[in-house]
Formats: structure tokens, C-alpha cells, sequence
């Protein structure tokens, strides 16, 4: 009995130490530490973000509307994200269970037979339990590295489905910049066939020579040498959208070759202050959750260097016959401490190989951070700039179509040469594709920027 009484308050001192966990807490990175800078460059004034989790509804077009709504469900790359986020969990659900006693059964028969041929049978029941108490908290950090990463996947989740968002406003804006294109080619294409005609009844009329219709048929074979091209950029665009959207690649092709208008890009879009960004940015939370990860097992691996008690238990019967099986039954129960004398110094290297990894898991975290503050600065100059772009180009325009009304006028009453028309006509051309450029340019920046601000998932269910 007094040896019992000793063995149980070693046990209970070994358990209430169990308190003194090892390893670092983790603590997530302030802004100060990061050293962000108070706002953007390119913001003057910072205001309130604007609305980021269904941001494509601001384009006001039904359709774009609907094939990210399909691409969020059949995207194949959200399927494998999604498939990842729930082998994490599962991860963490086996790292809880550790926590947990252990419990065994076992039955066994035996059958026998001696040279006199007669037999002999026996049976046997069994069941034990083995617990480990966590007395350095090496299971309290594996657990905590577990849900770590777990968050972590849902987070890459949420990045996908940013990426894939974004892509698909990306390329249902280029499948209807292409269309756009290729209108504007056609009419440009009708010009020259006009000018082409002009050409050749002066020509007839004996009131130019034939370099005027040559260089009006060379003219008219640039334009629509344009036109393929157009036709292919159409083409790629709708078949991204047919994979994107879990389909095979022409299956929106019929779907998409109706001619549509540009959708109406928002006149502003707001980012905010870069501590926004980095709540909003679900690449940046989850280089944060796998920093965390990495400082918990720093402390799993601290835990091997100390000792580990381990307590079981066991009992069982043998009979006989299987009504005797519960005339006598025995129990065992035991202890056990174990802890590494020597191993060539390995688990101490285990400690440093993950404090190394904790920081490099820091300094990917920061290189995350500084990444989306430059995504955000480029996309911010990108719209600026093409909003330049798209009024001079505005001005540039209504100025050609005058001078090509013009020109146009004066070859035909024979007041100019036919250099002076086709230059017209190329000024218009010009003018009106570097206008339509910049228009597509500013919807794709706009596009950029909400990809840069992390839009496209509600921070509050990043696993949605």
C-alpha cells in the first residue's frame, strides 16, 4: 500500500507539471513590425474599401454575372482546393485524438490436439487501454499546428476562388474586347472598300494614276488582315472560360459569339489602407496561419527532449468453456516513463531544422505581405493611366473623324491626293482602336485591382 501511495504522487507530480508547456507562443505580426506605410501611394485620400465579396456585380452584365457563378461551382482547381482543406481538417481531427486514451480488444480460441487424439479447446477475452500525458505540451502544440493549417487551407481555398473570380471577368472582358475589335475592324474594313472604290473610278475617270488604287488596295489589306486575329483572341478567351467553368473548352462558344457591349466598368473603386488589404488578402492569412503552424511545432519537437509518461491498463480471462470465462478475471495496470539519454545530438537538431523553418515561414509571410501592397500599387497606377489614356484618346478620335469627313470630301472633289485621305483614315483608325484599347484597359485594371484587394470571398467563411 505504501508503495502504491508513492507511485501515485510521482504520477500526479508528473501530471500537474504537465502545465509547463515548451515552445514559443505564436504571435501574429503587427503592422508596426511590418513597417506598412499609412496608405497607398497612388491614394490621396484613403477612404473605406469598397465592397469586395461580390465585386463583379458592379460590371452590371447578367451574363458575366452567371459564369462565375458556374465557375464557383465546376472550377476543377476549387475542387482540388477543396479537396486539400478537407484532408487538413482531418489532419487536425487525428492530432485531437492523441489527446484520447487508446482502446484494444481481443478474443481469442484454441483448439488442440494431443496423440491420444483427443482435443482440447480454450478460450480467451481481452481489453487494455493505453493513455500518453502531454505533460510538456508536445500534443497541446501538434494540435495547435494541426488547426493551423487547417485554417491555413481554407484560406487557400479562398485564394482560389479570388484567382478564379478574377480570371473569369478577365477573360469575359477579352472575349468581348475581341468582339468589340472585330466590329471596329469590319467598319474600318468597309472604309478602305469604299476607298478602294473611289480610287478606281478616278482611275477610270482618267483623274489619277494607278498608284492611287494600289495604294488603296494595299490599305485595304492591312485592315483586314486584323480581322483573324481578332477572331482568335475571341476564340482563346471563350475556350479559358469553357475550362474555367468545368466544361470542355468550345462548350461557350455558341454562348458567348452573340455581340455584346463592353459592361459599364464602376466609375471608383476604393482600396482602402494596406492593414485592410491584409485582412482582406486571403494569401496573406494563410502565410500567416502557416507561419503559426511552424512556431507550434517548433514546440512538438521541444517536447521530445523531456520525458514521456505513458499509463496503461489491461484485463482479461481465460476458460475452458465459454461460461467460464467470467469466473476469473485478472487486471494489470502500469506506468511507464521513458527519456532519451543519447542520440547523437538528433533531437536537438530536430528543435533548430524547425526553428529555421519558422523563419522562413516569417519571411514568406512578409515577402506575401509586401507582394500584395505591390499588386495593389500597380493595379491602382494601371487604372489611373488608362483613365488618361481613355480621354485623350476620346478627344483624338473626334478629332480624326472630322479630318477623315474631310479628306474624304476633298479627294472626291479632287482637292487632294489620295496620300492625304489614306492618312485620314489611318489617324481614324488609330484613334479609334487606341480608344477602344483604353477602355478595355481600364476594365481589366479594375478587374486587376479588385484581384489585388482581395476580392471574391467573405472573410467571415473562408471555406464557403
Amino acid at each position: 500500500m505504501q508503495r502504491r501511495a508513492i507511485t501515485t504522487s510521482v504520477l500526479a507530480g508528473l501530471l500537474t507539471s504537465a502545465c509547463a508547456t515548451v515552445g514559443p507562443n505564436n504571435k501574429t505580426p503587427t503592422s508596426a513590425s511590418l513597417a506598412l506605410p499609412g496608405s497607398y501611394a497612388s491614394e490621396t485620400a484613403p477612404s473605406e474599401p469598397a465592397a469586395l465579396q461580390q465585386w463583379w456585380t458592379r460590371f452590371g452584365d447578367e451574363q458575366l454575372d452567371a459564369l462565375i457563378s458556374r465557375a464557383i461551382v465546376g472550377d476543377l482547381d476549387l475542387a482540388v482546393a477543396s479537396s486539400r482543406l478537407r484532408q487538413a481538417r482531418e489532419a487536425a481531427t487525428q492530432a485531437r485524438a492523441d489527446r484520447l486514451p487508446s482502446v484494444g480488444a481481443s478474443g481469442q480460441v484454441n483448439q488442440s490436439v494431443n496423440s491420444d487424439g483427443n482435443n482440447g479447446r480454450s478460450y480467451s477475452v481481452g481489453a487494455d487501454a493505453s493513455w500518453e500525458a502531454d505533460l510538456f505540451g508536445g500534443i497541446s502544440r501538434s494540435i495547435g499546428a494541426s488547426n493551423a493549417a487547417a485554417e491555413g487551407s481554407a484560406y487557400d481555398l479562398a485564394s482560389v476562388r479570388v484567382s478564379i473570380v478574377a480570371e473569369v471577368a478577365n477573360n469575359y472582358l477579352q472575349a468581348r474586347l475581341a468582339q468589340q475589335r472585330l466590329e471596329l475592324a469590319r467598319q474600318n474594313l468597309a472604309f478602305a472598300d469604299e476607298n478602294l472604290q473611289i480610287a478606281r473610278w478616278r482611275l477610270q475617270a482618267g483623274l489619277v494614276s494607278s498608284l492611287d488604287v494600289e495604294t488603296a488596295r494595299g490599305a485595304r489589306a492591312q485592315v483586314a488582315a486584323s480581322l483573324p486575329g481578332y477572331e482568335q483572341n475571341f476564340s482563346s478567351a471563350a475556350y479559358r472560360l469553357g475550362v474555367l467553368t468545368g466544361q470542355a473548352p468550345a462548350a461557350l462558344t455558341t454562348e458567348l459569339s452573340h455581340v455584346r457591349p463592353l459592361p459599364q466598368a464602376p466609375a471608383a473603386v476604393a482600396a482602402g489602407l494596406p492593414a485592410d488589404t491584409l485582412r482582406q488578402r486571403p494569401d496573406v492569412r494563410s502565410a500567416e496561419r502557416t507561419l503559426a503552424a511552424e512556431t507550434a511545432r517548433i514546440g512538438v519537437a521541444q517536447a521530445q527532449l523531456y520525458p514521456r509518461l505513458s499509463i496503461g491498463a489491461s484485463i482479461g480471462t481465460s476458460a475452458l468453456s465459454l461460461g467460464g470465462l467470467a469466473n476469473l478475471l485478472t487486471g494489470n495496470l502500469f506506468g511507464s516513463l521513458s527519456q532519451t539519454i543519447f542520440d547523437g545530438g538528433r533531437l536537438r537538431s530536430q528543435v533548430r531544422t524547425q526553428q529555421a523553418a519558422a523563419e522562413g515561414a516569417f519571411a514568406t509571410y512578409r515577402q506575401t505581405v509586401l507582394t500584395a501592397l505591390e499588386d495593389v500599387e500597380n493595379a491602382l497606377v494601371a487604372v489611373r493611366t488608362a483613365e488618361q489614356r481613355q480621354a485623350q484618346f476620346t478627344e483624338a478620335l473626334d478629332a480624326a473623324r472630322n479630318q477623315a469627313i474631310l479628306a474624304r470630301s476633298n479627294y472626291r472633289a479632287g482637292l487632294s491626293d489620295f496620300q492625304q485621305l489614306l492618312n485620314a483614315e489611318q489617324a481614324l483608325v488609330s484613334s479609334s482602336e487606341g480608344l477602344l484599347t483604353a477602355q478595355g484597359d481600364r476594365m481589366l485594371a479594375i478587374v486587376q485591382l479588385y484581384r489585388a484587394l482581395g476580392g471574391g470571398w467573405d472573410p467571415a467563411a473562408p471555406a464557403a
